[in-house]
């Protein structure tokens, strides 16, 4: 049947394009795709597979029930007996085998299908009591899939080149297990420009559009599809004509990357003379030579959560710190590599190290809170960090900071990890340079006390836009609120700026405001000098910023700090640099004009 094309809309948070066909996923039941059978005898297989993981299921759950009988009592164990009436339910069971037959499809898909369907029908049900019978059957699709996936379990990289994940979320891990095994692109109901999904998808370089409302229920798998990051589009079905001028989009890209790549020779400077770092941010080791490939001058972050996340759920060894770290340190010379400590919590995994739930994470037990907290894992990270100094210039940071004791208090935990290597004869660096994030509010109304107790700032943008303006930043419903250039976030990036300045410490900045073409002029005019960005960002920014004048743009930042909506400050900044491209244009235009005649 002909499908007619159809374009929807969403935010293209990781830029670039991609062309290819859906895979679904699900979060009920995550990580299940479908896989077309080839033959009977791959059927055969299949039926076999769900039989036996049915077998086991129920096995488990016997086993679990006559436990809780014994110990909690034949109340909450009859909770079990539900889930072993519909497991051994022989319509149930034959509805997942006539699928895999029927379809030609793999075990997992035929049992979460069936699934749905069976929630749907429970779902209309009248009786209460019967409704509520869905959660039974989404708890056996569970199991019997855990079990599945420890039998002969698929692998994405089955399904070949040119796949779009199409779902209605991801977890960071779910995006770099996707990204390494080769999707082309995502596309998102949820998530937003600074998600740490969307930034695992910068990471890797692989376009992501989200917000992307119901698209989970407007698509089928294997339909051919269209994402467009950079425009934040999803055109689905396609016409040829719309490949061709993709392809040649995509071509074009490369193209362009390739003249960004010659920037890597130049300096960072304005037309006027003011020198500025460009550094690179960092989540993956995958990222790690593109740091000297596209020019940044040295890391001026690191996410070390994002190594937790690799290992999840066992935390990283001393000897895995120490081996990414040593790596970034000597890649990053003879510039600093910037390390941030774990920056867990909120609602960044953190489960194993936390063992507790929280109502509000976002504002509960993370970054420095839960490194204080929590010393028997942290001391790990101190340990691999202070050996991994003795090979480069080593910064360490530490993330949401408030108040001027926890600074104090890490000072105090750094001692003791000190004195421990030395007394087991372990060496380690002692100079190295201690900084804190300036995201919350709080920190940066302070940042005059606290510049005292620290040898830099690194602003994190994402964070402090979101808690200053009291905009969940993943939230779609309110993404229009979340506005960098509020006159507010200016006042109180300048106050920050100002006040390491009289200090005498170093600042910088390393929220996606940083690698934004549109915004970086303007932190270069609010006096800060250095910037960190993903390292493909920096060919970008660098032409940018050797096209303006220091001075121009010190005036158009106290100009902007005195108007009154985002939206004024975003006009008078796009006439500003009209202007100045008319003014750079119009030379060579006379140029032209005198050789014609």
């Amino acid at each position: 049947m002909d499908h007619l094309m159809q374009v929807l809309h969403g935010r293209g948070v990781a830029s670039g394009v991609a062309m290819g066909r859906v895979v679904t996923m699900h979060a009920d039941l995550s990580d299940i795709y479908r896989f077309p059978l080839a033959g009977a005898e791959e059927v055969g297989a299949e039926v076999e597979r769900f039989e036996e993981a049915r077998r086991r299921t129920s096995d488990e759950l016997r086993s679990l029930r006559t436990q809780v009988d014994g110990e909690l009592g034949s109340d909450l164990a009859a909770i079990f007996d539900a889930h072993l009436l519909l497991l051994e339910d022989a319509s149930f069971g034959k509805r997942v085998v006539d699928r895999i037959r029927t379809e030609q499809v793999n075990a997992e898909w035929a049992v979460h299908k069936t699934v749905e369907e069976l929630e749907g029908r429970f779902a209309e049900i009248e009786n209460e009591y019967l409704r509520e019978r869905n959660e039974d059957v989404r708890d056996v699709g569970r199991q019997i899939m855990r079990i599945l996936r420890g039998v002969s379990a698929h692998e994405l990289s089955e399904l070949g080149n040119e796949v779009i994940v199409v779902a209605d979320d991801l977890t960071p891990s779910e995006a770099v297990q996707l990204g390494r095994q080769g999707v082309d692109g995502f596309v998102l109901e949820g998530g937003g420009r600074t998600s740490h999904t969307t930034i695992i998808a910068r990471s890797l370089n692989v376009p992501l559009v989200a917000g992307v409302a119901g698209i989970t229920g407007q698509i089928t798998d294997n339909d051919p599809v269209i994402v467009n990051g950079d425009r934040g589009e999803v055109v689905l079905h396609p016409t040829p004509a719309m490949l061709a001028r993709y392809r040649q989009q995509q071509q074009q890209q490369q193209e362009r990357e390739q003249e960004m790549l010659a920037t890597c020779a130049l300096a960072a400077c304005t037309r006027d003379g003011v020198e500025v770092s460009l550094m690179a941010n960092i989540d993956l080791p995958e990222e790690i030579d593109e740091v000297r490939r596209f020019g940044a001058a040295g890391v001026g972050l690191y996410r070390s959560e994002f190594l937790y996340i690799e290992s999840s759920p066992e935390l990283p060894s001393e000897d895995d710190h120490l081996a990414i770290y040593r790596r970034i340190v000597e890649v990053a010379a003879p510039f600093p590599a910037v390390i941030r400590t774990y920056d867990l919590g909120g609602r960044k995994l953190a489960r194993e190290v936390m063992h507790t739930s929280e109502d509000n994470p976002v504002l509960g037990l993370r970054g420095i809170r839960l490194t204080l907290a929590r010393p028997d894992v942290f001391r790990t990270q101190l340990r691999a960090l202070f050996r991994a100094g003795l090979h480069g210039d080593l910064w360490v940071l530490l993330p949401m900071v408030s108040a001027v004791e926890e600074v104090h208090r890490f000072r105090a935990f750094a001692d003791e990890v000190m004195a421990e290597l030395e007394a087991e004869g372990v060496p380690f660096a002692r100079d190295f340079k201690l900084g804190i994030m300036i995201e919350v509010p709080g920190a940066a109304l302070t940042a005059d006390l606290l510049a005292r107790e620290v040898d830099f700032f690194a602003i994190g943008t994402n964070d402090l836009i979101q808690y200053a303006l009291a905009v969940d930043r993943n939230n779609e419903h309110v993404a229009d609120l979340y506005q960098p250039l509020h006159p507010g976030i200016l006042r109180m990036l300048r106050f920050v700026v100002d006040s390491a300045a009289a200090a005498g410490i170093e600042v910088e900045i390393c929220g996606e405001m940083a690698s934004d073409p549109r915004y970086a002029p303007l932190l270069v005019g609010l006096g800060l000098t250095r910037l960190s960005m993903s390292p493909r960002q920096v060919p970008e920014v660098k032409t940018r910023i050797r096209q303006l004048e220091y001075a121009a743009l010190r005036q158009l930042v106290g100009e902007c700090t005195s108007l009154a909506s985002a939206s004024e400050v975003e006009r008078h900044a796009a006439d500003f640099f009209a202007a100045r491209r008319s003014a750079a244009s119009a030379p060579a235009e006379e140029s032209t004009l005198r050789r014609a005649q």
